[in-house]
C-alpha cells in the first residue's frame, strides 16, 4: 500500500516535512497552509505529490488545510515586522537580565501562539526571569530554544572559503558526520583554518565530495604499496585525483617523481608471487600429469564404474 504526499518546507534550506494533500491540487512553489505539532504554519510545497510505500511514513500524515491567499500573505509579512520587533526587545531583554547568551533568532508561529527565541551560549542558562518579562510584553507563549554553533551558522547565512553561499544555508536541509579522515582521504592541508566553515566545525562540503573521492581512488594504488615503473621500482608516496597521476619514491635513488596512473604496476606481495610461481609449475608438466589430475579430481567416491549398477 502507499500514501499521496506533498513535501513543504518552512524555511529556506529547511528539512521537508510530508503531508497529507487530500484533495488539493498542489505544485511546486505554492504556498499552503497546514497543521503541524506547533500548531497552523505556513509552507511552501517543495516536492509534488507522489505516492510514498507505507513503510516510509512515519507517523500519521497531517493534512494541508489550504493553499495561501492574499490575505495569509499579507498575515505572514505582518509576522515577520513583528519577529523584527521581538528580536530588538529579547535583546534588551538579555542585557538587562546580564545573561550570557547570543540571541539568534526569533519565529513566531503562523497563528500567534508562540514565539521561539533561538540563541546560542556556552553553557546552561537560567532563563526564567527572562521568560516571565517577554511573556509579560507578548502575552502568548514563550520558548527559549538553545542551539549549536552548525545552526547558528545555518540561520544566519554568510559566505563560506569558495566565496559562495554557505551550503547549509542556501540548499543543504541535514547536518551529516564529518570527520577529519574524510580531510585526509582529500589530501587537504590538516589547518584547522582551512578545513573548517565559519561555525568553526569541519567544512559540511568534506562530507558530500567524499564519496566522489572514494569513487576516484579505486583506480588508484594504495599509499605504500610497492609498484614498477619505467624507472625501476619504488613505492607509491602520494597521488593526484585531479591530474591522475601518483607519486613514487624510487627505490634505487630515493627520488620520488610524478607518474600517470597507467604508467606503474603493482607489484604483488610475495607470497602472491609464490603463489603465482607454484600455479605455474603445476601447469608445465607432461600431458599424461594433466589428464592424471584432471581424472583424480573429478573421480567421486562410489561413483566408479563398477559400483553403478
Amino acid at each position: 500500500m502507499s500514501q499521496l504526499v506533498v513535501g513543504v518546507r518552512f524555511k529556506e534550506a529547511g528539512k521537508i516535512y510530508y503531508f497529507d494533500p487530500g484533495n488539493l491540487f498542489l505544485q511546486v512553489g505554492d504556498g499552503v497552509i497546514v497543521e503541524t505539532s506547533r500548531g497552523v504554519e505556513y509552507g511552501t510545497v517543495v516536492s509534488g505529490p507522489k505516492e510514498v510505500p507505507d513503510e516510509e511514513v512515519v507517523g500519521t500524515l497531517k493534512n494541508v488545510l489550504r493553499l495561501a491567499d492574499e490575505n495569509d500573505l499579507r498575515h505572514l509579512r505582518k509576522i515577520k515586522e513583528k519577529e523584527k520587533r521581538a528580536f530588538n526587545i529579547c535583546q534588551e531583554k538579555i542585557a538587562a537580565h546580564g545573561l550570557p547568551m547570543k540571541l539568534v533568532d526569533v519565529e513566531e508561529t503562523f497563528d500567534g501562539n508562540k514565539i521561539i527565541f533561538y540563541f546560542t551560549a556556552d553553557g546552561r542558562i537560567d532563563f526564567r526571569e527572562l521568560v516571565k518579562d517577554l511573556a509579560a510584553v507578548f502575552r502568548t507563549r514563550i520558548e527559549l530554544r538553545q542551539i549549536g554553533v552548525r545552526d547558528e551558522a545555518k540561520m544566519m547565512g554568510g559566505l563560506g572559503c569558495c566565496g559562495r553561499e554557505l551550503c547549509c544555508a542556501t540548499w543543504l536541509s541535514d547536518f551529516s558526520s564529518v570527520s577529519i579522515r574524510m580531510a585526509k582521504d582529500q589530501n587537504l592541508s590538516l589547518n584547522p583554518t582551512k578545513i573548517s566553515g565559519i561555525c568553526g566545525r569541519l567544512m559540511c562540503c568534506l562530507k558530500f565530495e567524499n564519496e566522489a573521492y572514494e569513487q576516484a581512488k579505486e583506480k588508484f594504488p594504495e599509499i605504500g604499496k610497492r609498484v614498477k615503473t619505467p624507472d625501476g621500482e619504488g613505492k607509491v608516496s602520494g597521488m593526484n585525483i585531479f591530474k591522475e597521476t601518483v607519486n613514487v619514491e624510487l627505490k634505487e635513488s630515493k627520488l620520488v617523481k610524478e607518474y600517470p596512473c597507467d604508467k606503474v604496476e603493482v607489484i604483488p606481495p610475495e607470497g602472491d608471487q609464490i603463489e603465482a610461481s607454484n600455479a605455474k609449475n603445476e601447469g608445465s608438466g607432461n600431458q599424461g600429469a594433466r589428464t592424471a589430475g584432471r581424472d583424480k579430481k573429478c573421480e567421486k567416491p562410489g561413483r566408479s564404474s563398477g559400483n553403478r549398477k
